[in-house]
């Protein structure tokens, strides 16, 4: 039974909260101050004046804990979300009660380590009765993974302004945030240097010339091979072999060693950064790691990718897979550069903790699988 009890007061103090406002403080000074007086003096005008201001205080308790009860929150965030970037998100309000409005309610994000954090709190002065109320709100996720619940708080003053009173909410909604896609330190100087090793790759594999054939209808005169065609008197244009696609297989080492935690995270975001950077500029993206793999656009699209990414966390492997294509491009991301040359990775560009390190504020900081949204 004491646990119990104990139990019972714990969740009571945490769903509850009361701090008294400046001008409650006064308040409650002006009530001690007129106590005495009616007590030393004996007067029973300032024993109603007592008696009335504390049944102020009452009233003021009552309207307060009304205005709080029976109201819903649903917090509905965008589809895609990256960590590190405010995105907007559905705020809504429902109030339950069909035959009294809320006053002066504030809705604020409970702010806990790893949690998302809504960028400011949203004030609602009057929700009618069995009304909902939706606002667009900011928030951000300081970081990636599965965020599968959040806490809300409802406050509110009213009627008086003496008390400012608490209640939190928990609501539970899953949301899949992908790792950061904005420029990390040292990622803007990463991505120009890629692009130019890939430029120098490809160089001279697109635009070759492959035949001249009589002219089609409808082709474009640029392509017109005039001397051709005046040695044949016929329309004569020259054709060029298909440019080959731009690949790039891109490797993810997951046998990381528990003392680079903090760099497998660095990895991670460069990861993200890069197959989203280069998917926008055309490239195909074949992206690997560990016994997964998947092909973008032919296997699925750059979500699908920054989805595993999301989720990814250091695994044992004592084996890894070697390169699969020899005319792409590749990169490779790993703590044991040996360990890749030795499968096979020795033209690759490999990023290991001395070319990419991690940033000294940096600690753990592996998926949150059930993290708080604010």
């Amino acid at each position: 039974m004491r646990q119990r009890w104990h139990n019972f007061r714990k969740a009571f103090a945490e769903r509850i909260r009361y701090r008294v406002t400046r001008a409650g403080l006064w308040f409650l000074l002006a009530l001690a101050g007129t106590g005495v007086g009616a007590v030393v003096l004996a007067n029973n005008l300032l024993f109603l004046v007592v008696a009335a201001m504390l049944a102020t205080l009452l009233v003021s308790g009552l309207l307060s804990r009304l205005s709080l009860a029976g109201l819903e929150i649903d917090f509905v965030a965008p589809e895609r979300v990256s960590a590190c970037r405010a995105f907007p998100g559905r705020m809504r309000v429902r109030n339950v009660k069909w035959w009294m409005p809320s006053f002066s309610i504030g809705v604020e994000g409970i702010r806990s380590p790893g949690g998302a954090q809504l960028q400011s709190a949203v004030y609602f002065p009057l929700i009618p009765a069995g009304a909902t109320i939706e606002k667009i709100v900011a928030v951000r996720f300081p970081r990636r993974g599965a965020y599968r619940q959040s806490g809300f708080a409802f406050s509110t003053s009213f009627p008086f302004g003496f008390l400012r009173k608490t209640v939190h909410v928990t609501l539970r909604r899953e949301a899949l945030v992908y790792p950061p896609l904005d420029p990390q330190p040292g990622f803007d100087r990463m991505l120009p240097s890629i692009a130019g090793e890939m430029e120098a790759y490809y160089r001279g594999l697109g635009r070759d010339f492959y035949r001249i054939r009589p002219y089609e209808a409808l082709e474009s005169a640029r392509y017109v091979d005039w001397k051709a065609t005046a040695h044949t008197g016929v329309l004569q244009v020259r054709e060029f072999a298909r440019e080959p696609e731009r690949t790039v297989e891109m490797f993810l080492d997951r046998d990381v060693p528990p003392a680079f935690d903090a760099w497998f995270e660095q990895a991670v975001h460069a990861c993200a950064y890069l197959a989203w950077q280069l998917s926008a500029q055309g490239a195909s993206v074949h992206f690997r790691s560990n016994g997964y793999s998947l092909r973008q656009p032919e296997e699925g699209d750059i979500y699908a990718i920054l989805r595993y990414l999301a989720l990814v966390y250091p695994l044992r492997s004592p084996t890894v897979e070697g390169p699969l294509e020899d005319s792409t491009y590749r990169l490779a991301f790993t703590a044991s550069p040996a360990r890749l040359r030795q499968a096979g990775w020795m033209e690759a560009r490999i990023f290991s903790p001395d070319e990419l390190p991690a940033p000294s504020s940096s600690g753990s900081s592996f998926p949150a699988v059930s993290s708080d949204w604010a």
